[in-house]
């Protein structure tokens, strides 16, 4: 747990604080992970987080998206999913087309190529999780997945509607 969380919850008594101690926990748990994939997916493919993002979404599409549904999956804005998108076709990665008449929509699709480098680095992904989880009971993961059902259930139901 890194210093912040420590200290941010410090002299809580332990029945006090627990929803910061978990938020704060999972927040220096992600961080963590994600660090270190973005680390090992530019060492091993050269590529971002954002554009294997990119390309999971463009893989469960087969027919491909619009470029506006691409941004909202992502969470990535319009104006650099169009970059993302550029540079992973400037790869060979992935194609934009213009379907019928209508040339203000742009959908983009992977390439065999890009289905081919995707797969891979899943699996790759994939056996890098694996890893980095290894010290962890098996046991422990479908409790935890369990709980993090009911948690973000919970969440959902008190989200307001307001819009950042």
């Amino acid at each position: 747990m890194s210093s912040n969380v420590k200290t941010a919850t410090a002299d809580a008594p332990d029945s006090k604080k627990q929803e910061l101690r978990a938020w704060l926990r999972m927040l220096a748990t992600t961080k963590m992970i994600s660090q270190e994939i973005r680390r090992r997916l530019r060492a091993e493919f050269g590529a971002t987080l954002p554009q294997f993002d990119l390309l999971a979404q463009l893989y469960r599409e087969p027919e491909g998206l619009r470029l506006g549904e691409l941004s909202k999956r992502t969470m990535v804005t319009n104006g650099n999913i169009t970059g993302l998108v550029e540079r992973l076709e400037a790869d060979g990665l992935l194609v934009r087309e213009t379907p019928g008449q209508d040339r203000r929509v742009t959908v983009a699709r992977l390439t065999n190529a890009g289905r081919q480098a995707f797969a891979k680095m899943a699996d790759v992904h994939e056996s890098w999780l694996r890893e980095m989880m290894a010290d962890v009971d098996p046991g422990t993961f479908p409790i935890l997945n369990k709980s993090m059902d009911e948690l973000q259930h919970s969440i959902r139901n008190h989200l307001s509607d307001a819009e950042d």
